[in-house]
């Protein structure tokens, strides 16, 4: 039985691998037209969501989103802020946002083939070894969020394989604070389980239904350097909250 289901996991990540292999050669050539020109990005934001839905519901992935606000009073722009602990984090972001963002990633996705295209002018590089590199990008997106475009941050900077939330740095709490804008939380409640970071074999890989929280902005108007740790444990604090109450029910 075991040894049974670790080769349901391998089938089911071979699927999903080879699904999203697909859909980006199919749509690339669309990506490549709608992706030269800086007027025309909003587009490709919307064909991201349409892929997002074809990466997802081939191998039997489902969301279910839970707004604490109405999705259409999500303010705009603004800086999403979310735990990591999935590549599915990576598509499901374009499901359960609405309106067009800027995500920042990490360098090396620069040298991933094909893929690195949204990272040309798009969305925004982060080199996290290099002080003036991290200094660049946060300067970048602060210049977007001044032309009116949200910006999605991760502010762990890395994926946890267990679903354990890290530590966060303090980049998107000083992004929405220095630009005034507010923070939206967003609680990815099991993507671990469905698609886990780690070992081929060892780690999990299944369909199902992918939970998430988009919790209420909360607002950085008024607030300055002194407010910025302060935010940054009050949004970490949300968000582990809802990641234990999750598990204790789902035990």
């Amino acid at each position: 039985m075991k040894y049974l289901r670790i080769i349901l996991k391998v089938l089911w990540k071979l699927l999903f691998i080879l699904n999203f292999v697909l859909g980006l050669l199919i749509l690339y050539p669309l990506f490549y037209i709608l992706l030269s020109r800086k007027a025309w990005f909003p587009k490709a934001f919307q064909l991201k969501k349409i892929w997002a839905h074809w990466i997802l519901i081939i191998p039997g992935i489902f969301t279910k989103t839970k707004y604490e606000t109405a999705i259409n009073e999500l303010p705009h722009p603004a800086v999403y802020c979310a735990n990591h602990t999935s590549y599915l984090d990576i598509v499901l972001y374009y499901i359960v946002v609405p309106n067009y963002f800027i995500s920042m990633g990490k360098q090396e996705l620069n040298k991933a083939p094909l893929f690195r295209i949204f990272f040309r002018e798009m969305n925004i590089l982060v080199d996290r070894k290099s002080k003036s590199g991290s200094h660049k990008a946060f300067l970048r997106a602060g210049a977007e969020i001044k032309k009116g475009n949200s910006v999605f941050i991760f502010p762990e900077g890395g994926i946890s394989s267990s679903g354990t939330l890290l530590n966060f740095k303090n980049g998107a709490f000083k992004l929405a604070i220095e630009n005034q804008v507010p923070i939206i939380p967003i609680t990815f409640l099991n993507n671990w389980k469905h698609l886990q970071n780690g070992g081929f074999f060892k780690s999990y890989g299944k369909p199902g239904i992918c939970e998430t929280i988009v919790h209420s902005p909360i607002s950085t108007i008024g607030m300055n350097e002194n407010d910025l740790i302060p935010l940054r444990i009050k949004v970490r604090s949300l968000i582990e909250g809802e990641l234990e109450k999750y598990n204790h029910a789902n035990r």
